[in-house]
């Protein structure tokens, strides 16, 4: 065996390319997910779960591939930013979904956001069934 077909350059590569390659099933699945679970709450977890991870793995083999110091802060910079929205934006959408009845509520094993949103409607005098209605007839 040459000692030179195993040079730094050489796992270099191999590791970002299986990084890459992990990366782009974990993306993969993430749109599968979207595409064929059933409901809101169980597409929201395969938009969110699988596309971060999937994404850090791309970036770092991304980075690896680069071979520059520079690089690294823009990428670690552009995956906070994704581990900070798509968690925010994941919990948005589930709330609206919620709220507007676009869930499965017989595959939930529990339900505890119910009691607070009765709650907040009742305070309001409004009902989420009746579209924004007033309570006392007007």
């Amino acid at each position: 065996m040459n000692p030179e077909t195993f040079s730094a350059d050489t796992v270099i590569d191999a590791v970002s390319a299986v990084f890459m390659v992990i990366g782009a099933l974990m993306s993969l699945a993430a749109a599968v997910g979207l595409l064929r679970f059933p409901d809101l709450m169980t597409r929201m977890h395969a938009a969110t779960k699988p596309q971060v991870l999937g994404l850090f793995l791309l970036l770092f083999a991304l980075g690896l591939q680069m071979r520059t110091w520079w690089v690294w802060p823009v990428l670690v910079v552009a995956w906070i930013f994704q581990l900070l929205t798509v968690p925010v934006s994941a919990h948005m959408v589930g709330r609206a979904g919620y709220r507007t009845k676009h869930l499965h509520p017989e595959l939930l094993s529990t339900d505890e956001l119910e009691a607070v949103v009765q709650q907040a409607a009742g305070k309001r005098g409004f009902t989420d069934d009746d579209g924004g209605a007033a309570t006392d007839g007007r």
